[in-house]
Order: structure tokens, then C-alpha cells, then sequence
């Protein structure tokens, strides 16, 4: 609150400053405060012997300080931070988003960042603020631990505005193990919780995707890099159903009419075209990359989804549920037999 009474007096000096020096109507605008609060900010100017004085014009008061007491002054220069309801809103829809970075450094800097920013604002544009932190409540219950990556995340930043080589310590799920290989990194991106990054693997030539709490090392060396010519993250992230990649899928899928309300409120894929039936069903063609996404998703819909085209993607739906319906019903595993796993070519890191 002192920080906040500190940075109104500098303001209200920065405008009496002023040639044309300020009225209370403009000080009281400016410094998004009441009348009473203008007279107390005065006075507070008073008390600590900055010299005012007052013009009339009219009937309308105008506040200056003595021309000579000008020439000892400070440059002063605050920003005005004239931010509307609904840009105040953007700002904590966009906090929401950072639960990404919970019991993280991170997340402490983003707090403080609001901290300031709140300083800034006129105090009615303040309590807005205040209001909405109590009526948006961010859920981090899916969001991954990126505790201690803090120094990683820092240095990929570095690398990629600088284009160097990095040396990594990763730990595959496909081998379960530790790797280390050299990367180009190229760009972050949240997914579902989740932090990863776009790099290239120099060993596959190819654009992959690693999980940045998985990054268990990492060295920026002097090496540098060109970015890939034919590289677009955006497209990439728009054109993939999850974030398979390179691993492209065209397929039918059939829609109960109890299920198209849900499944198709929001676009799932990219390349979607939706053919109505007459009894309130829909068959859904679409075009995306991850076979493995898809067929997750047609499964996860349950009896209200059929995988019409293509037919081998039909065949291992019915395959899965046929092996999940043999262990619903033994209540238990019946079979060492190892579950699929994703092998998409940009996962291969």
C-alpha cells in the first residue's frame, strides 16, 4: 500500500511539473482518486516542502510549483498504465494460464510482475483487479512438475535467441532410459499442462519434441545453428490432433447423436468436414497427424464413436476393446502381453 501512496505523490508531481501545471479535476482523473484523496495528496506535498502554489481560472483551481524550485526537480517519468476492464480481464485469463510453472521461481516472478503492475493502476481500476483474482480459480491438477528446470528453461531461452547447439540429458519413455545427443532448440510450446520443445535432432534430421521436465541436463555450447527453412511451428500445432507429428491420418468416424453436442463443440482437428444424418447423428472426415491420438480419443468416446475408414484403425480399435472388455470382465491383468505404445517418428528423441 506505501509503494502505491509513493508512486500517486510521484505522479501528482509529474503532472503540477507540467507548464500548465494541473487542476484538481485532472489530478483527480489521472490519479484515478477521489477529490478528498487530491487534497490529501496535496497536502502530503505540502508537508514535505515541495513549494505550491494555486492559479484561478475562474472558478476552476490550477496547481503549479515555483518556476525556480522546477529547475532542481528530477526527470520524473512515470508510465500511465490506462488499462480498460476487459484488458485487466486478458491479464488474469492469461495468469490463469500460468499455472503451468506452480512451486516454481517462475511462478513467483509472474506474482511479482502483477504486483507491479497493479502499483500502476489508478486505484479504481485496482480494485477491479482485486475482484478478479476471487472470481478466476486456476486448476493445476493436470499441470506437470517443472520445479527445479527453472536454470534449463533459462538456458534454452539463451540458445534460442542466440541459435546455439545445445547438449542434452533426456529421458526417453520409449527407452527407458537416459540419452544424451546434441540439439537445435526452436520453440516452446504448453500443451494439456505440460511444457515441450520443438528441437532438431541432427542424429534423425527431423524436427522432434521433447518434454521439458524430462530434460534431466543441459549444456549451450558455442556452436551455432540455421533455423530449418521449411519449419512452422504454428501449422505444425494447428495440423497435428495432439502433438504427434509427422504421422499423418485421414479417417471417418461415426458420432451417436447423444455425442455430437460434445465432440464437435469446439473443432478437434484442423482439416474437419461433418457430414449430418437424418436421425441427428454425424460422420466426421478429417484429416490430421496421430493415428495414435485418434484411435485414443475414438475409444475414449466409447459406444457413441465408430471408426468407419480407414479399416486397419477399425481392426485395432476393436482389437483394444476386445482385450479391455477380457480384463473388465476377469477383474484383473490376464496377460503379460505388452500395452501399445506410441512410436510416432517425432517422439523418437
Amino acid at each position: 500500500m506505501r509503494d502505491k501512496q509513493i508512486i500517486k505523490l510521484f505522479r501528482a508531481v509529474e503532472l503540477i511539473a507540467r507548464s500548465s501545471g494541473a487542476t484538481n479535476r485532472e489530478l483527480s482523473k489521472h490519479l484515478g482518486v477521489d477529490r478528498k484523496s487530491v487534497y490529501r495528496t496535496l497536502k502530503t506535498l505540502e508537508a514535505i516542502e515541495f513549494p505550491l502554489y494555486e492559479e484561478r481560472n475562474g472558478r476552476e483551481v490550477c496547481w503549479k510549483f515555483e518556476s525556480g524550485y522546477l529547475r532542481k526537480l528530477p526527470n520524473i517519468s512515470l508510465p500511465e498504465l490506462n488499462l480498460t476492464f476487459e484488458e485487466v480481464l486478458a491479464l488474469h485469463l492469461l495468469k490463469g494460464e500460468s499455472t503451468i510453472y506452480r512451486n516454481t521461481v517462475l511462478e513467483k516472478q509472474v506474482s511479482r510482475a502483477y504486483r507491479k503492475i497493479g502499483r500502476l493502476l489508478p486505484d479504481k481500476v485496482a480494485e477491479n483487479l482485486d475482484r478478479l483474482q476471487a472470481l478466476f480459480t486456476p486448476v493445476a491438477k493436470f499441470s506437470k512438475d517443472l520445479s527445479g528446470k527453472e536454470e534449463i528453461i533459462e538456458s534454452l531461452v539463451q540458445a534460442m535467441l542466440k541459435q546455439r547447439v545445445c547438449e542434452v540429458e533426456y529421458h526417453a519413455f520409449s527407452s527407458r532410459g537416459q540419452k544424451r545427443y546434441p540439439i537445435h532448440p526452436l520453440h516452446f510450446f504448453e500443451y494439456e499442462g505440460g511444457l515441450y520443445l520443438f528441437v532438431l535432432v541432427p542424429k534423425y534430421e527431423d524436427v522432434c519434441v521433447l518434454a521439458v521436465e524430462r530434460i534431466q541436463d543441459l549444456k549451450m555450447t558455442s556452436r551455432g545453428f540455421e533455423w530449418p527453412d521449411d519449419f512452422d511451428p504454428q501449422a505444425m500445432l494447428e495440423n497435428a490432433f495432439s502433438i504427434t507429428f509427422n504421422d499423418p491420418v485421414e479417417a471417418k468416424i461415426w458420432l451417436s447423436r447423444g455425442e455430437v453436442r460434445y465432440a464437435l463443440e469446439r473443432p478437434f482437428f484442423a482439416q474437419q468436414r461433418i457430414e449430418h444424418l437424418k436421425d441427428g447423428s454425424v460422420i466426421l472426415h478429417l484429416k490430421t497427424s496421430g493415428r495414435y491420438d485418434v484411435k485414443r480419443w475414438v475409444m475414449g468416446i466409447g459406444p457413441g464413436a465408430v471408426v468407419l475408414e480407414p479399416e486397419d484403425l477399425r481392426q485395432e480399435v476393436m482389437k483394444d476393446l476386445r482385450r479391455a472388455l477380457e480384463r473388465h470382465e476377469h477383474g484383473r491383468p490376464i496377460s503379460s502381453e505388452p500395452d501399445q505404445q506410441q512410436t510416432a517418428s517425432n517422439l523418437k528423441a
